[in-house]
């Protein structure tokens, strides 16, 4: 609940209340001359001080009124937002080359929703959605404003969600496609992240990236991974965990073309810090404008400050009737 005035300049007439004192203590009755008559001659009347006293309520209640005039109201302003300017997908890999150890201090996947949960927040009037994928594809959460709850399903992603431990990236943009197929923002958009190559799936990655080009997605494809391997953990029943070299199986030429037929753009990281630059880079080529509609609900408030404004009055009246009557 917000406190504001419906006619702010009405204030300025506050500035003129000092001048007006000033008046009344340079040429109002206490500095006229006058005959002093002797109080006890007439009990109760009233003095040039009286009439000083009697000129500050006049002061105040005039305040008060101007205050009542410049429409004290209180009230919410509420923002809606249309059609939001932008939904995206965002796809993500899960296979079990994504634990390589090449986004240090994390490996490649839990270094992916650290940098993904970034870019969400940078992104809080778009709605996202996610897709996570291995030998097969599925909607771990659909478009959603609520980037809480997108932010809980994000957290849960991780490797060996999928059961079949291959690659399907074909069958993973075919899915995000149809989560945007009949979306109404001015920009579709799908994200895909992956560290290998199509090896799963009825559906070639080209060929479902040119179908979402014809429904107006763009996709941007980022290859995750250092050039010529990465370590890896590997758990041994005999010697335990190990690490060993887990070679490179990116598949840059496949990434690009679908990049090309998505009209997006290709990009490779091989650094937790690379992927970040990528996101962010990302971020800023699909920002659209948006312009929100606010709503604002006020109630009026100047009802107390005129009935303050009456009382000191009424009290001024009362007054010079009384303990400040003036002598006929």
């Amino acid at each position: 609940m917000s406190f504001s005035f419906a006619h702010p300049f009405t204030l300025a007439l506050l500035a003129a209340l000092p001048l007006l004192a000033y008046y009344q203590m340079r040429w109002g009755p206490k500095a006229r001359a006058r005959i002093r008559f002797s109080l006890s001659l007439a009990p109760g009347a009233q003095g040039a001080d009286g009439e000083g006293i009697l000129s500050h309520f006049r002061l105040a209640a005039l305040a008060l009124l101007i205050v009542a005039a410049a429409g004290p109201r209180r009230g919410a302003t509420h923002e809606e937002t249309p059609t939001p300017a932008t939904d995206i997908m965002l796809v993500v890999d899960t296979s079990t080359s994504m634990e390589a150890l090449d986004f240090k201090p994390k490996n490649r996947l839990e270094g992916a929703k650290e940098v993904i949960r970034t870019f969400i927040e940078h992104r809080p009037l778009d709605r996202i959605g996610l897709v996570v994928f291995a030998g097969m594809a599925f909607t771990q959460c659909p478009l959603t404003l609520d980037h809480a709850a997108l932010s809980e399903f994000l957290d849960k992603v991780a490797v060996g969600m999928v059961p079949e431990d291959r690659t399907a990236i074909g069958s993973a943009l075919a899915v995000a496609t149809a989560r945007l197929r009949k979306s109404e923002a001015k920009s579709k958009t799908i994200v895909l992240l992956t560290d290998g190559r199509n090896n799963a799936g009825e559906v070639d990655p080209v060929t479902a990236a040119k179908a979402a080009a014809a429904l107006g997605v763009k996709i941007y494809a980022v290859g995750a991974g250092k050039p010529g391997g990465a370590e890896y953990p590997v758990d041994d029943p005999v010697f335990g965990r190990r690490i060993v070299i887990l070679p490179e199986d990116l598949d840059e030429g496949a990434l690009r073309a679908v990049a090309d037929a998505g009209g997006g753009r290709y990009f490779r990281a091989t650094s937790l810090e690379g992927l970040k630059n990528i996101y962010d880079e990302i971020d800023r080529m699909e920002k659209t404008d948006v312009k929100a509609e606010v709503f604002s609900d006020y109630r009026d408030a100047s009802f107390p400050w005129i009935l303050a404004g009456f009382l000191v009055f009424l009290t001024e009246i009362l007054l010079a009737h009384t303990a400040f009557r003036r002598i006929p």
